[in-house]
């Protein structure tokens, strides 16, 4: 199997006869092209499989409502599912502050592996969980037992990927290989609701409500056993072995307030980039959908293949929009969309407003590719924050926290805003908002692309070596 080096010989130019000594260059890592397309597919499939769920739970989620709350009110059990969706969302934190400083610890690929099984698990068990009908209120608490075990492994999962696929990744194309972690949440998504969509079309009602419903979670375990298998076969990432060379025996342990306190700068700064990342990935992918059916009386039918259709016209572009910010910089394309939000969100929604297909699809696509400018450049972006020894820790805490308050939240805030106001411009005013904020995130940042992680080795190719 091939492997990386985790801090390659130092390499010196020749010396003239009697001239002085030269001072010795830094330690670089040469990487080896084999591993790090291992490390990007593995770290990638994680992500994948997240977004696979979240997709499933989305889309069927009336037929969820049905099979594990008591029957009588359809809004109350979509309700009741959608809580035990966004508990999920209130372990992540949690989750960071554990996954985190424990991948600082003891290793990256350790973790992620971790995470991995947690996250086939909690969604494995949800396609064998009893009904209602059958265990009565054991039903729904299994659930919210099953959403939880989810909510917790997910809170060290994408900052783990980010961390691992930067600390393997060379410098000159850590954008380009960065991006195929978002590549994988589009992907993940895209299977998620289409196999829903699928087996809504071939299945009766009572078909999908006895037994197909499980199907898609059931999927996850096999899913679940390939991440896991990519996953261990993977060494360690060469920054975290040269921190463990460093201190010679084992990792020192960071306290988790120095990766708070000792780092407030950086973390403020990835709650920020996290904040316009995640308000307005959400707001497309989640909130959309439902603004298009629910607000617009828009056909659920057309809505749905509309997100989809922008899904991949977002996989098309994004692994060339990540080798963009490894030419022009990360900032720069950040920037581009927080410009762009702020500039386009209000003639987006009039178009989609307006209620053509033509006129919605451009409305949307235009939002999607903006979304591109986060989706390609945050992968790379994030981790750069941090230096290494508390890398992993702080940016799950950091982004975890900022994608409970704002990113989660952002369906239900703006449903909450439109009912309070009648206003149904505020998915756009709240999109600008998030593009505010993340423009001054972006302003104080410093660029990362071409250059070394802090703490550290320049890694290179080895034809650049």
């Amino acid at each position: 199997m091939p492997t990386a080096t985790p801090v390659a010989p130092t390499i010196r130019a020749p010396r003239a006869a009697g001239s002085a000594p030269a001072a010795a260059p830094p330690e670089i890592t040469v990487t080896d092209p084999a591993l790090v397309k291992r490390a990007v597919k593995a770290a990638a499939l994680g992500n994948a499989m997240e977004w696979f769920d979240f997709g499933v739970y989305s889309y069927i989620a009336v037929t969820l409502g049905k099979v594990f709350f008591p029957s009588g009110n359809p809004t109350a059990q979509l309700l009741s599912t959608f809580g035990a969706f966004a508990a999920a969302f209130l372990v992540r934190p949690l989750g960071g502050m554990v996954f985190g400083p424990l991948g600082d610890r003891v290793g990256r690929q350790k973790v992620l592996a971790l995470t991995m099984i947690m996250m086939a698990a909690g969604t494995f068990a949800i396609g064998l969980i009893p009904s209602y009908a059958t265990i009565g209120v054991g039903a729904p608490i299994l659930l919210l037992a099953a959403r939880l075990v989810q909510g917790f492994s997910t809170g060290g999962e994408y900052a783990g990927a980010s961390t691992f696929i930067a600390e393997y990744a060379p410098d000159k194309k850590r954008g380009f290989f960065g991006s195929w972690l978002e590549f994988g949440t589009l992907a993940g998504y895209i299977g998620g609701a289409g196999l829903v969509t699928l087996m809504t079309a071939l299945l009766s009602d009572d078909a999908l409500l006895s037994w197909g419903w499980r199907v898609p979670f059931l999927i996850a375990g096999p899913m679940g056993i390939i991440g896991l298998y990519l996953r261990m076969r993977l060494e360690e990432t060469p920054a975290f072995a040269a921190e463990v060379e460093k201190a010679e025996k084992s990792r020192p342990k960071v306290p988790l307030r120095e990766m708070v306190a000792g780092q407030w700068r950086a973390l403020l700064l990835c709650m920020g980039l996290v904040l316009v990342f995640n308000v307005t990935d959400y707001m497309l992918l989640s909130y959309m959908p439902s603004y298009l059916t629910s607000e617009l009386k828009y056909d659920e039918t057309h809505g749905l293949l509309v997100v989809l259709g922008v899904m991949v016209l977002m996989m098309v572009v994004q692994p060339f929009a990540g080798a963009l910010t490894d030419r022009i910089g990360r900032r720069p394309l950040i920037f581009a969309g927080c410009a762009g939000f702020l500039a386009l969100s209000v003639p987006a929604l009039l178009l989609i407003r307006q209620g053509s297909l033509f006129a919605v699809a451009l409305g949307m696509a235009a939002l999607g590719l903006l979304l591109v400018c986060f989706t390609a450049a945050m992968p790379a972006a994030l981790p750069a924050l941090f230096p290494t020894k508390v890398r992993y820790g702080s940016l799950s805490i950091g982004f975890n926290i900022s994608v409970s308050m704002f990113g989660g939240t952002t369906p239900l805030v703006v449903t909450a805003l439109i009912g309070a106001t009648g206003n149904m411009m505020m998915p756009a005013y709240y999109m600008m908002a998030a593009a505010v904020i993340g423009g001054v995130a972006v302003w104080f940042m410093s660029e990362s692309a071409g250059r070394p992680l802090p703490g550290s080795a320049p890694s290179v190719e080895p034809a650049d070596r």
